[in-house]
């Protein structure tokens, strides 16, 4: 007796497999309520017929484990959720990937979803972008810093690298402080670091056939974007997608110097550069402050010193080297935009 398949009552082929698209959500614990997450994350799921996988951070592991957990299971969209160390964790493994990184701003900064517009305390907004929002392509910033120990290693930031003043602020930040009253914490920080006297002797170069120039300095700072905590403007001219990176030097040698650094940070950029004619006028040259773009920059410390990456202490460095891989993350960007 010979063996007869069933055909559907049509008799028709059969229809193939609906597949679902894969999605991942890598969370802060500590930075997010989760179950509401879920609650918010699993009405998308049922109405755009995606199956999201769920990622926790540890303390050893910000996101890039997770992110490459997430790329293994074939996740095509990563939602991260958490602060601006979580953000930068995941997008190091996924520039120069197909994978779309997503935001759900959490903590104190947010400094990349801050410098993008987009929307910071409406998690359902943040959430209908991430599943249904339009793709988007970024630079990110890629940095190999020197270590004391003569070892290099090789990082991604999106948002700032520095070392100097701005270093010494995020690594003397209480972090309960800055939880209780957000960025202000750093306001607080700024005034125990203006004591220090010890100033950064520097050599720097814009590219290998240059020869170092010198200069001492109270902060390098390397931008992909312009905004700080507190919406203060400080490179008026970073665009996160044209391929250059912005640098600030502040070379205050004197109460003078700081009230230049001051009128050009607080007043031409936090105020004439925002407006639509002032952003068409020159700025103001002053010795305190040089300011360049470039596609890559190398600077090498005469001793040991902090550095951070997009707000967050990176450790020593003695020196480093920063380029542009342009285009290399793709975001979600809002639909209604």
């Amino acid at each position: 007796m010979s063996s007869v398949e069933s055909l559907p009552a049509s008799g028709g082929s059969v229809p193939p497999p609906v597949t679902r698209a894969t999605a991942a959500v890598i969370y802060n614990p500590v930075k997010v309520e989760v179950d509401e997450i879920k609650r918010v994350v699993e009405a998308e799921d049922a109405a755009g017929g995606w199956t999201t996988l769920w990622f926790e951070t540890t303390e050893d592991d910000p996101g890039g484990g997770q992110a490459a957990e997430a790329l293994e299971a074939g996740a095509t969209l990563v939602i991260a959720a958490g602060g601006d160390g979580t953000v930068r964790a995941v997008a190091e493994v996924l520039a120069g990937t197909d994978a779309a990184l997503s935001l759900l701003p959490s903590g104190t900064g947010n400094l990349l979803a801050r410098n993008l517009d987009l929307t910071i305390d409406d998690m359902e907004h943040s959430v209908r972008t991430a599943y249904a929002g339009v793709d988007r392509r970024i630079d990110v910033a890629v940095i190999d810093i020197a270590r004391p120990d003569g070892e290099t290693d090789t990082h991604s930031f999106l948002v700032m690298a520095g070392v100097g003043l701005d270093a010494k602020i995020m690594n003397n930040t209480d972090p309960d402080l800055k939880a209780k009253v957000g960025w202000l914490a750093y306001a607080r920080a700024l005034a125990g670091v203006l004591r220090d006297k010890d100033y950064l002797r520097i050599k720097y170069r814009s590219d290998q056939k240059q020869r170092r120039r010198p200069a001492r300095a109270q902060a390098v700072i390397v931008g992909n974007c312009g905004s700080l905590p507190g919406n203060i403007l400080l490179l008026p001219e970073a665009v996160v997608d044209d391929g250059l990176l912005d640098i600030v030097i502040l070379k205050p040698e004197s109460f003078g110097g700081w009230l230049q650094v001051i009128f050009k940070v607080f007043w031409e950029n936090g105020i004439v550069k925002r407006t639509k004619a002032g952003r068409k006028l020159d700025g103001v040259d002053v010795s305190a402050v040089d300011l360049a773009q470039l596609p890559e920059f190398e600077v090498r410390l005469s001793h040991a010193d902090e550095i951070q990456l997009d707000g967050d202490p990176f450790g020593q460095a003695v020196g480093f080297a920063t380029r542009v891989d342009a285009g290399a993350l793709l975001m979600k960007a809002p639909a209604d935009d």
